[in-house]
C-alpha cells in the first residue's frame, strides 16, 4: 500500500460525487475553486458566479495541516477581500514546523456559519479499520483527545454489523445521533469503497439535513489507481509541502504515470552506501523496516518499489536509476557499496522478464559497479523465478560482479542480514 496524500479540494470533490448516490436524507453540495499563480481570476469568475455573491473562504490546499493556527486561513471574506488576501500569500515562503516552502494554491469555497463543529477521522491499520468520533472539532482537538471515542471495524466483519459497531460509539455530547451515526457509516463506506487510506474531516457541521465538512486531510492507496480511475477521475498527488523531487524521482514518477504498473523512488540519502530494488509496496516497508532495525538506517540511500507486472523495459529503467544513483561516488571509508535486490513471493509479476531488465541494468553499469566494489544481494520468488534468478547468477560470473542469489526457500529479509554482516567483516 503506498499512501499518497491529496488536496482538501479533491477529497470533497469526491465526496460530493459519491454521496449523490449514497446520502439517504443528507446531502452535500461542493462548491469550490483552486487558485494558483496561472489562475486567470475573470475566468472563474464567470465559471462560478457564486464567487460574487458569497461570504468565502481562503486558505492554503498544500498539504500541511495547522492552517488555522498559523494565520493562514481567511473566513467571511468578501471576493475583493480574497483576491487581495491570495495576492499577499501567493509566492511567499512560510514554515510549517521546521518545513519551509513557498505558497502556490489555495482553496476557495463558500464560508458557512455555524454553531457546532464535530470531528470524524478514518484510518486504515494492518488489522482493520479505525473511527475516531468527537462532539467537539477544531483546531485544538489534540489538547481535547480524551473526549474523542473509537470504533473498530475489523477486516473480516461482518458488513451487517458495521452500523452497530459505529453507533455504540457515538460520543453521548452528540444530539444529532441518528443523523450523525447515518454520516459516520456512509463516509466510512466512502472510505473503503474509494480506497483511503486517511480521511479526516476536521472540523464538519450539520446543518438542516446537510452536511459542511469545512476542512478535510486526505490519503488515498495509489496502487488501487487501476481499479479507481473511473472514481478518482483526474486526480493529483501533489507533492508533499516542502518536499522538491530530485531528477531521478521525477523521472521514476513520470514512468509510474504512463505505466500500469507501480514505480516508485525516494532519495533518502544520495551518499548511502546500502540501496534497494525491491518487488512490492509492502516488502519495500518490511526490508526497509529490516535495514534500519539492524542499525544501517543513515547508510540507506533510497526508498522505493516496483510492481504489478512492470514490462522488461520498465524495470530497465527502473534499475538503471537506481545504479546510476549508487555508483556516483565511492563510499569514504572504501567498504563495498551494497545492493539488495529483494522481494516477497510474487503472484503475477513475473520475475524472469523484470530480471531481464535488471540484468541490462548491471550489464552497462558494469564498470561503475566495479569501481565502487559493489557486492549484489538476490531473493526472489514467484512466476519464472527459477529462470530470473539463474539468468542473473548467470551474469554476475559473466560480467565479474559479486551476486549472491536466493530464492523462496530463504526468509525474505535474510539478504539483509548477509549484506550487514559483510559491512561488519
Amino acid at each position: 500500500m503506498a499512501q499518497r496524500g491529496i488536496r482538501e479540494y479533491d477529497a470533497k470533490r469526491l465526496l460530493a460525487q459519491y454521496l449523490k448516490n449514497y446520502m439517504r436524507g443528507l446531502s452535500y453540495n461542493f462548491r469550490g475553486v483552486l487558485v494558483t499563480p496561472e489562475t486567470d481570476w475573470a475566468v472563474l469568475e464567470r465559471n462560478n458566479p457564486w464567487l460574487k455573491t458569497e461570504k468565502l473562504v481562503a486558505k492554503p490546499d498544500q498539504l500541511f495541516g495547522k492552517r488555522g493556527k498559523h494565520g493562514l486561513v481567511l473566513v467571511n471574506a468578501s471576493l475583493g477581500e480574497v483576491k487581495s488576501w491570495i495576492g499577499e500569500k501567493m509566492g511567499k515562503k512560510v514554515t510549517i514546523g521546521k518545513v519551509t516552502d513557498v505558497l502556490n494554491c489555495f482553496l476557495v469555497e463558500p464560508f458557512v456559519a455555524h454553531e457546532k463543529e464535530y470531528y470524524l477521522a478514518i484510518t486504515t491499520e494492518r488489522e482493520g479499520d479505525r473511527i475516531y468520533m468527537s462532539a467537539e472539532g477544531g483546531i485544538e482537538i489534540e489538547e481535547m483527545w480524551e473526549k474523542v471515542k473509537e470504533a473498530f471495524i475489523p477486516i473480516l466483519v461482518n458488513k451487517k454489523d458495521i452500523p452497530k459497531i459505529i453507533k455504540n460509539a457515538i460520543p453521548k455530547q452528540i444530539e444529532e445521533k441518528q443523523v450523525f451515526a447515518q454520516f459516520v457509516e456512509i463516509i466510512y463506506n466512502f472510505f473503503v469503497d474509494y480506497h483511503f487510506t486517511y480521511l479526516e474531516f476536521n472540523p464538519f457541521t450539520i446543518k438542516h439535513n446537510l452536511i459542511y465538512p469545512l476542512d478535510a486531510v486526505a490519503r488515498l492507496d495509489d496502487t488501487a489507481q487501476f481499479e479507481c480511475a473511473d472514481k478518482w477521475g483526474d486526480i493529483e498527488f501533489p507533492t508533499p509541502f516542502g518536499r522538491k523531487y530530485t531528477a531521478e524521482e521525477a523521472y521514476i514518477k513520470q514512468l509510474d504515470a504512463k505505466s500500469g504498473s507501480s514505480l516508485k523512488l525516494t532519495v533518502l540519502n544520495p551518499h548511502g552506501r546500502i540501496w534497494t530494488m525491491v518487488a512490492g509496496g509492502g516488502a519495500s516497508v518490511v526490508y526497509t523496516d529490516t535495514i534500519s532495525d539492524l542499525g544501517a538506517a543513515n547508510e540507506l540511500g533510497n526508498y522505493g518499489e516496483y510492481s504489478g507486472n512492470p514490462t522488461t523495459d520498465e524495470t530497465y529503467e527502473y534499475a538503471k536509476t537506481i545504479l546510476d544513483l549508487m555508483t556516483r561516488e565511492k563510499d569514504p571509508k572504501r567498504r563495498p557499496k551494497i545492493l539488495i535486490i529483494g522481494g516477497g513471493i510474487a503472484n503475477f509479476t513475473d520475475v524472469a522478464k523484470t530480471f531481464d531488465g535488471i540484468i541490462k541494468a548491471l550489464e552497462d553499469y558494469r564498470e561503475k559497479l566495479r569501481a565502487v566494489n559493489a557486492k549484489i544481494y538476490v531473493r526472489r520468488g514467484g512466476p519464472n523465478y527459477e529462470k530470473g534468478l539463474a539468468r542473473i547468477k548467470e551474469a554476475g560470473e559473466r560480467l565479474g560482479l559479486p551476486i549472491e542469489v536466493y530464492g523462496p526457500e530463504a526468509h525474505m529479509t535474510r539478504v539483509v542480514k548477509l549484506a550487514l554482516e559483510e559491512k561488519a567483516a
